[in-house]
Formats: C-alpha cells, sequence, structure tokens
C-alpha cells in the first residue's frame, strides 16, 4: 500500500523529452486494484523507459540489506543509498524473476524467505524454482546446483550466452555514475549538523495544564514514559485488553485509539527483528522528491535522520539548517478556536491543507505540524487528524512528493501513537511534552543534564525499536517502506469521517463522526484550563487502562469478578460459580465489547425435536489454543479432561505434550489434546505426539493453519 501510495504522489513530477506532453497518457503507472506482482511490473516498465537497465530497476526496487552491512563496497552501497532517495523498498518476501528478451534473471528480497534454487546443465539449460527436482534431470548432464541468496541477483544474458555473477552484473551498474560523489556532497545528516541554541516557543500553559488537556495519566507517565526513558525498550505487559473499545468506552479518548493495526497474512509472514536486524532499517530522508526520469545529484538532496522519533534539539537544526535551498521550513499551528467547535475545526482543517499547499509554492520543501501554541483560546487538533488530512490533501493538488511532513506534537507518547503517524504519511515526530514530562521528573530527582539528555535519547530509542516491532508484525523491514503504508483499520469511526479524513482505511462498523470527535477535544480543554484556575484539579487522572483502578477505566474482569471465580473454585461452590457467570454474562449490558451490542431480531422458534441434542453439539466446542506454560499445569489438564469427557478438542497449544497424557487415568479421564500444535524448530514435536493427536495445526505467523 505504501508503495503504491508514493508512486502515485510521483506521478505529479513525471517529465521526459521522449514522452513530451503524452506523458500524462501513462498516468496512473499502478492501475488500481491489481495485485502486489502486477503493481511492481507496472513500476518496472515505467523505469525501463527512463534508460535504466533492467537489473538497474531490480537493484533500485528490491535492493540488499545494505544499511547496516559493514563489510559491504563503498561504491555499491553509496548506490544504493542515492536510490534509497528515489524509491523505497518494495519489502516483503518473494523470489522475483525477471525478463526483456535479452536478460532473464531472478533477484530474491532482502530477508531471504522465499526459497529459489536453480541447476545448470551440461547441454546450456537453467532450471531455476523454488525446489530441486522440479524437472527431471539426468545426474551425469548436471555441471551445478545453486541457490539464491537474501538481496542477490542470478542473470544470464541471453546475448552474451552466459550467466552473470552477483558480483559482476553489480559492480558495472553502480560503476556507471558517480554515486559515491554524490552522496558524499548532496545527502546532509542531521546528527552532523551542529546545534546552536535558540529559543524555543515559551507555551503561556502550565506543563500540568497541558498534560490534562493532551490526555495524559497518571498511568502514562509511571507505566509507559518513565520505564522506556529508564531502559531505553517498551515495558512489557501481558496480551489481551478486556477494557472497551474507544467508541465504547465512557472516557474521552486519544484519536488513535480508534484505530487497531492490521495483521501479516500467511504470505506475507512477520519477521524477528531482534534476530534479523541486520536487515531492518528506520532511517528517513527529508525533503522532495524529484522526477523519476532524471539520473543526477540533485536526487540525493536530501536530510537523512538515523531515527525519525527526534528531540527539541534535533528539529531546531531542521528548522534553522539551509544547505543550497532545499531544506526551506515551514511551521504551521494545527490548533482551532475551541468556541467554534465543530465548524472550527472543520475550518481549520481546510486552511491547513490551503496554508501548506501555498508554502510549498513558495519553495518550502519541509512542512512542520506543531500543536505548541495550545492555549485557553485554541485547542489542539489530534495530530493524526491534521497529518493524514494533509498527508492526501496534498495528494490531491498534486504536491505531496514535494514536502516532507514533521509532526511536533504533545500527544504522541505509545509506540501505536507513533506508528499510526508514521503509516498516514510523518516522517518524523518531535513528542515534545514527553521531553518536557522526562525533564521534570529527572529535576524532581536531582539528575543531571547529562543524565536527563540520556534519558530522553533512551525514550526515542525505545520508540524506535517499538516501530520496529510494528513493522515486523507485518513483514516490513524498512521504515522508508512502512511510510504512508496506512496498514490500520478504523474501528467506531464512521465511514463519512474515514473517507474524508483517512482515504483507503477500511471500517467494518459504523461509530462516532467528527461532532463526537470535536466533543471529546472540548471536553479535554474545559477540564484542563478551568482547572488551571483552581490548582487543586491539576492532578493528572489515574487512569487505569493497564490495571483496575477504582476511578479508573471499566475492566472486563474487574476485583469483584476475579474474587467470585476464585471462590468458586477453591471452595467448590457451584452457587458461587452462577454468581460470578451472571456477572460475565451481563456484561453486554454495560457495553464493554461489540458482541454485547448485537441482539436476536428473530425469535421465531422451532420444535425441539428438529435440534440436535445438547450432547451432539458439544462435540464441536473447541478450546483456544493456549501452550503449556502461559496457564498453568493444573488449568492446561482440566480444559483437556473437560473436552474429552463432552467428546469436544482441547488444543495444546505449540510446545508439545507430556506423553503419559496421552493415556487414560485409572478413573476414566484423559488428559490428551485431541488438536495439537506444530511450529518450525520447536521442542516437544515428536512422532509419538502427533499420532495421539485428530487435528494437527501448523502454527504460521500470528494463527495457525488447520
Amino acid at each position: 500500500r505504501g508503495n503504491v501510495g508514493r508512486m502515485r504522489s510521483r506521478e505529479d513530477l513525471l517529465k521526459s523529452d521522449w514522452f513530451d506532453k503524452e506523458i500524462k497518457a501513462i498516468i496512473p503507472i499502478i492501475i488500481p486494484g491489481k495485485s502486489d506482482s502486477a503493481s511492481l511490473d507496472m513500476v518496472v516498465e515505467l523505469l525501463l523507459m527512463t534508460g535504466r537497465t533492467l537489473p538497474e530497476v531490480m537493484m533500485m526496487l528490491v535492493p540488499e540489506a545494505w544499511e547496516k552491512n559493514e563489510s559491504m563496497d563503498a561504491d555499491k552501497k553509496a548506490f544504493y543509498e542515492y536510490n534509497s532517495c528515489l524509491m523505497e523498498p518494495w519489502d516483503g518476501p518473494a523470489s522475483i524473476p525477471f525478463t526483456d528478451g535479452v536478460y532473464i534473471g531472478a533477484v530474491l528480497d532482502r530477508n531471504g524467505l522465499r526459497p529459489s534454487r536453480y541447476s545448470v546443465t551440461k547441454d546450456g539449460y537453467v532450471i531455476m524454482s523454488s525446489e530441486i527436482g522440479v524437472v527431471d534431470i539426468e545426474t551425469e548432464n548436471i555441471e551445478s546446483h545453486g541457490r539464491l541468496e537474501p538481496g542477490k541477483m542470478f542473470l544470464v544474458d541471453m546475448e552474451a550466452g552466459r550467466i552473470v555473477g552477483d558480483e559482476e552484473v553489480k559492480k558495472e551498474i553502480v560503476s556507471k555514475h558517480p554515486y559515491k560523489q554524490w552522496v558524499d556532497e548532496q545527502l546532509t545528516h542531521l546528527k552532523d549538523i551542529e546545534y546552536g541554541a535558540c529559543e524555543v516557543h515559551q507555551p503561556s500553559a502550565s506543563l500540568e495544564t497541558r498534560a490534562k488537556f493532551f490526555g495524559y495519566t497518571r498511568e502514562d507517565i509511571s507505566r509507559i514514559i518513565l520505564p522506556m526513558a529508564e531502559n531505553g525498550a517498551e515495558p512489557i505487559g501481558s496480551m489481551g485488553s478486556d477494557t472497551p473499545i474507544a467508541v465504547l468506552s465512557e472516557r474521552p479518548q486519544l484519536l488513535y485509539n480508534y484505530f487497531k493495526q492490521l495483521f501479516a497474512q500467511v504470505t506475507n509472514p512477520p519477521l524477528d527483528g531482534i534476530r534479523e536486524e541486520m536487515i531492518t532499517d528506520i532511517s528517513l530522508t527529508l525533503g522532495r522528491d524529484y522526477n523519476l526520469f532524471e539520473i543526477d545529484e540533485k536526487q540525493c538532496h536530501k536530510l537523512k535522520i538515523q531515527n525519525p522519533v527526534i528531540s527539541k534539539e534535533d528539529l531546531e537544526k531542521i528548522r534553522r539548517h539551509e544547505d543550497n535551498g532545499g531544506f526551506e521550513t515551514a511551521t504551521l499551528d494545527i490548533l482551532y478556536p475551541v468556541k467554534e467547535g465543530v465548524n472550527g475545526l472543520e475550518k481549520a482543517l481546510e486552511k491547513l491543507v490551503k496554508d501548506a499547499a501555498e508554502a510549498i509554492d513558495n519553495g518550502v520543501s519541509i512542512i512542520i505540524l506543531s500543536d505548541r501554541k495550545v492555549d485557553s483560546e485554541n485547542a489542539a487538533i489530534p495530530a493524526l487528524l491534521a497529518c493524514s488530512y494533509v498527508n492526501h490533501g496534498l495528494g490531491r493538488l498534486q504536491r505531496r512528493s514535494l514536502v516532507s511532513l514533521i509532526i511536533e506534537s504533545a500527544e504522541p507518547r505509545e509506540v501505536h501513537h507513533f506508528s499510526l503517524l508514521f503509516g498516514y504519511g510523518a516522517s518524523a515526530v518531535n513528542p515534545y511534552l514527553v521531553n518536557e514530562l522526562i525533564t521534570a521528573q529527572a529535576l524532581n530527582e536531582g539528575f543531571s543534564y547529562e543524565d536527563t539528555e540520556k534519558a530522553i535519547k533512551n525514550y526515542n530509542k525505545a520508540v524506535g525499536k517499538g516501530i520496529l516491532k510494528v513493522m515486523n508484525k507485518v513483514g516490513i523491514s524498512t521504515l522508508n517502506s512502512y511510510r504512508g503504508s496506512q496498514i490500520f483499520e478504523c474501528i467506531g469511526l464512521n465511514s463519512v469521517v474515514v473517507r474524508k479524513y483517512f482515504p483507503i482505511t477500511p471500517t467494518r462498523i459504523e461509530g462516532i463522526g467528527l461532532m463526537e470527535i470535536e466533543k471529546e477535544i472540548a471536553l479535554r480543554h474545559d477540564k484542563a484550563f478551568t482547572a488551571a484556575e483552581t490548582p487543586a484539579d491539576l492532578d493528572l487522572e489515574v487512569g487505569g487502562e493497564y490495571r483496575w483502578r477504582r476511578n479508573g477505566e471499566q475492566h472486563a474482569f474487574d476485583p469483584i469478578s476475579v474474587a467470585t471465580l476464585q471462590k468458586a473454585v477453591r471452595l467448590n461452590e457451584p452457587k458461587t460459580y452462577k454468581e460470578y457467570a451472571k456477572r460475565i454474562n451481563e456484561q453486554s449490558k454495560r457495553l464493554l465489547t461489540i458482541r454485547g451490542l448485537l441482539e436476536f431480531t428473530n425469535y421465531d422458534p422451532i420444535p425441539l425435536d428438529e435440534v440436535e441434542p445438547w450432547t451432539e453439539i458439544v462435540k464441536r466446542f473447541k478450546t483456544g489454543a493456549m501452550s503449556y506454560g502461559s496457564i498453568s499445569k493444573e488449568a492446561h489438564e482440566n480444559l483437556a479432561i473437560a473436552m474429552n469427557r463432552i467428546g469436544g478438542k482441547s488444543n495444546s497449544g505449540e510446545g508439545g505434550e507430556e506423553t503419559i497424557r496421552f493415556y487414560k487415568t485409572e478413573d476414566g479421564d484423559w488428559r490428551n489434546s485431541a488438536i495439537k500444535q506444530v511450529a518450525s524448530g520447536r521442542f516437544g514435536v515428536t512422532s509419538n505426539y502427533l499420532t495421539n493427536a485428530k487435528e494437527i495445526q501448523i502454527k504460521m505467523a500470528q494463527g495457525a493453519k488447520p
């Protein structure tokens, strides 16, 4: 999605003496609704028309993992770095064969997650497939076997009648232009720019008032922000959430909470960003794009940032750095007069797009969307709403490829928030209020300036690692490919809002509109700035999102539910269990889940003799897959016993099962799980384990395939 969207924005810049005005006839480059392979094929076709050779085009679109490869030749690395300024990698597991009638070859993606093997015969044939042995070849006729390695290219030059090695073909391509010279002269690294102390806007509202307006809770600070600042990594929490989705919550919600990340499918498996760190990268470049038909030094006249979660010092360096007129910046306030309500919000959003377009026409190549000037009269537009609308608005006005967007906002503090901003087109984010909160905490505890700076760097590093995790979950290894991909769905926003402000985002149920979004902003604004007049009211709310709190967010499993269940089990009291079951079953009245909103609309009964007896119905029951270790031995075995008693199926989860459980006990109970899972390389998967299964599930990504 990200690749297709970015190609669409580049169409506005296409010019060529060969095509002249007729170049508009080839737009859109990528015809909507086509497969990933077809989309890539259309881009290859376009790039061939720019004078590049087919192997060069494939190196540009499917580059090796060059970013962290210290042993790579400097000229080859410069070629990849240069082209990363023109085109983001077409990322994902793929073995891509290609031909133009002169060359025929294949390239494997940087992850190497697709097998690609070849055989060369003595009588002049080259056979490539996912496996050896697809075509029967006499053993004495085989000259050599081989396999394609991650990021490597296999090429046959049919005019010369020979196989060209990966090193040979790439050496020739990277020597065509002085890429290293261009990169050294034109690409500026943010870390190399000196920071000169400068004045930052001093807000009229106190830190506490602004924290209250932007919805910070004591839990956000103690459980998310400070652990990240201390350890440089996200805090670890258990999976699952028993709080209501944003649209059903009775508490004001940030807009980010109405979005959920989409999962990787089997065709695009997730990556292990820790073990496979070599192939991952979160660096980005800032600045305008240029015409793809031109191959010259200005294509890499950009500003490179290693971690796009930046400090206020980094942001000021970007604001004040002017080099050959290539990095002019403009700061646009993402605010609206709170008294004007939803009309004021709508007008401010329209003006934002108009002002951004005018800034671009005046030569600006970096736009900073800032909510720093929030005060008692002006509320902040949600950063995600502003970012997405400007991103798509400039696309409609054919100016998106001329500018990079930076978000200077107090809102984002969780990894999910940052992932959404990058997913909807941001190139860098400065979470300035988080920095201020960390600094305030450091001052309270008597930390030195150096320790405070380290804490802020730790937080930024933790967010960078978190974004990498989110990208890897959907099989994407570089932030350059992830940016603008919108790999999210809306839950609880109506289709009118989504169509206008978040185009191409799935929304499966309706929900609130812009009016309700504005009401939530106004409610937080009123609470914060009214409380500012009464210091006693300035305390942040407790939160209760991650742990149940008396005045916090509702939880499906609250202390009463848990205590009732524990009492029922420990004292073996069926009556107490019924109380627990009643409490859980009546949660629909508390509107905690989408399921709780559903009602039966048709009560037409059918005769009971047409209904299967319950003893047959329960045979279809299956427990969820919970591996031994995620729950206790007793719980794991009890689930199996219960399912076997009623004829249903329990699931072993991944990780094997004790052989003693395959046999019935003296009292006739059976602890064997009818469904057994297999995960690659996992312990406990033996032939004995598999023969004691009625159903085998193969673990794949975030699910299992029976």
